[in-house]
């Protein structure tokens, strides 16, 4: 980054013009405000072993929603943001939300084609990436006329050989933008109704839909899931998912929330390496999946891994195995262990106390603070204690409904007993018991949920019927202990047609992210069908954990 050449602003002077004073916190940049007055000088976000303190990501933030505010980026308009875990990924959400933007987070696994859909859908204007990503971004906006500015990191060379042919849009390096950009107050006025995000996510048609949040939305679930983890300024937070997952950009959004510190890693592929920043920069709060613990099992029969300085671990996605809890109490012998369960359109729905996890290691706890649940027949009846049904969430930090799609809007959201209120349909089945706890028990749609990812069946089967030689295909998703559920291929090919698993994997890796490529691949002579001649997939050799 660049010396800071300009006056800073003070922050005071922001909030008290906008909101009343210090303490009033009412949108997300508030957050960001707030702190940086109160800890100036202090770790906001570490990474790539580089410490940014509170003032210097207030400082680059305004100087981005400024570059936005001058790109003709105005309130409520769209900005996509393609990055990996960098610090310019930080920058840019927080600059996006000064300058009244939408964010548009997006996964860095996501291939061209998916790209194009999604900033397509949403209407993005101006793009958010980095030089490594170029060669899925660049195919992805150059038809699209609406994106009429990329701010990429490392540009230098990629302007330098880009056409205008390959990207219409005008190419410009994220730094040097910053360095000529004044850092002033370009906030847009936003208010807590105003939309502050799309998240998208699979949708069964095989195209993922935009979950339209609030600053409002956000800003409530950021201050209910800090409360019930009882985090405070003095945590520094490890982040090795990615900020487009929004287990993910809430780490982000916590850690500024509470004026504490965000240690970022562009992954886990490296365990080592992550562990030694857990050790060197004495992290205390150490969010996963149930993937992530299983290489720390490993890891700990081979060294007896020990991570004393964390004292929280949270678990989201597919449930933890309960057999893993034992060693991960060894690996962090002084942390608090938080099962939680939760969905995009809410982000999250319920959290098991850490001193509970012996007596209810089966459920997924109670409703978060300052939200209720309750479950419904299919008809919208109510269920008896310890029968299944439908659960339903409400609270604040319910979405507004599915970005330009008003039909799956209404069928996830339904009308509440009070007049004028709404609930989430979350569309999954569950249990509850006499004491108010929840067990999950199926889900109800066709999406497949692996890695707390979502997975659209007809998506992965929109790629594997592209691989030359395939005549049918089915996709399904297994119950499998560690991921949730597990993908699983079915493929019946042409005549003569040569194809081994491993050609279908490698094609799928190519153009989809590595969560949703299959697991399994088998090949049938002949799928099975309804009598209707439709592929049955309920009638598909399955077999759990294949």
């Amino acid at each position: 980054m660049a010396q800071e050449v300009n006056p800073p602003v003070e922050p005071s002077v922001t909030l008290l013009k906008r909101s009343g004073g210090l303490r009033s916190r009412r949108v997300l940049q508030d957050d960001l405000y707030h702190n940086a007055a109160l800890y100036p000088d202090k770790p906001a976000v570490i990474s790539g072993g580089v410490s940014h303190t509170y003032s210097e990501l207030q400082q680059a933030a305004l100087r981005f929603a400024a570059a936005l505010n001058q790109r003709g980026i105005n309130r409520g308009d769209r900005v996509a943001i393609y990055n990996r875990n960098t610090w310019e990924c930080c920058v840019s959400i927080y600059g996006s939300q000064i300058a009244g933007g939408v964010l548009v987070v997006i996964n860095p696994q996501t291939k061209t084609d998916k790209l194009k859909h999604i900033i397509e859908d949403s209407d993005a204007t101006l793009l958010v990436s980095e030089a490594a990503l170029a060669k899925f971004f660049l195919p992805a906006i150059a038809s699209n006329t609406n994106v009429s500015n990329v701010i990429c990191a490392g540009a230098a060379k990629l302007i330098a050989r880009t056409s205008t042919a390959a990207c219409p849009a005008e190419i410009e390096d994220f730094d040097v933008v910053l360095t000529k950009t004044s850092a002033r107050d370009a906030n847009a006025d936003v208010i807590p109704v105003d939309l502050a995000a799309l998240i998208y996510t699979s949708g069964s048609t095989g195209f993922p839909k935009g979950v339209m949040q609030t600053h409002q939305s956000m800003l409530f679930a950021v201050e209910s899931i800090a409360e019930y983890l009882r985090l405070s300024a003095d945590d520094r937070i490890l982040n090795v998912l990615p900020l487009a997952f929004d287990y993910g950009l809430y780490q982000l959004l916590m850690a500024i929330h509470m004026g504490a510190t965000l240690v970022l890693e562009l992954g886990f592929t490296y365990p080592a390496k992550v562990i030694n920043t857990v050790i060197e920069n004495d992290v205390t709060v150490f969010p996963a999946v149930p993937t992530i613990f299983t290489m720390l099992l490993s890891m700990h029969a081979k060294t007896g891994l020990n991570l004393p300085s964390v004292r929280r671990v949270t678990n989201t996605a597919a449930a933890l195995p309960g057999h893993f809890i034992p060693t991960i109490q060894k690996i962090f012998p002084n942390a608090l262990i938080f099962k939680m369960y939760g969905l995009t359109e809410c982000k999250r729905v319920s959290y098991l106390e850490p001193e509970l996890l012996g007596t209810k290691s089966a459920s997924v706890g109670k409703a978060i603070p300052g939200t209720e649940v309750f479950l419904r027949s299919p008809q919208g009846d109510p269920v008896a204690v310890g029968d299944e049904g439908i659960l339903h969430v409400r609270g604040p930090h319910v979405m507004l409904g599915y970005w330009k799609n008003p039909e799956k809007s209404k069928r996830m959201l339904k009308p509440g007993k009070f007049p004028g209120d709404r609930v989430l349909c979350t569309q999954d089945w569950f249990r509850i018991d006499e004491e108010g706890f929840l067990y999950f028990c199926s889900r109800s749609d066709d999406i497949i949920k692996t890695r707390g990812e979502k997975v659209s069946p007809t998506e992965v089967e929109n790629v594997l019927s592209r691989i030359e030689g395939v005549r049918e295909v089915a996709v399904v998703g297994v119950a499998d202990d560690l991921l949730g559920q597990s993908i699983a291929a079915f493929l019946a090919l042409e005549k003569n047609a040569t194809l081994s698993p491993q050609d279908v994997i490698s094609f799928c890796a190519s153009r989809l992210e590595s969560f949703m490529v299959p697991s399994s691949v088998v090949f049938l002579a002949e799928l099975p069908k309804t009598p209707s001649g439709k592929i049955s997939k309920k009638s598909l050799p399955i077999e759990p954990g294949s």
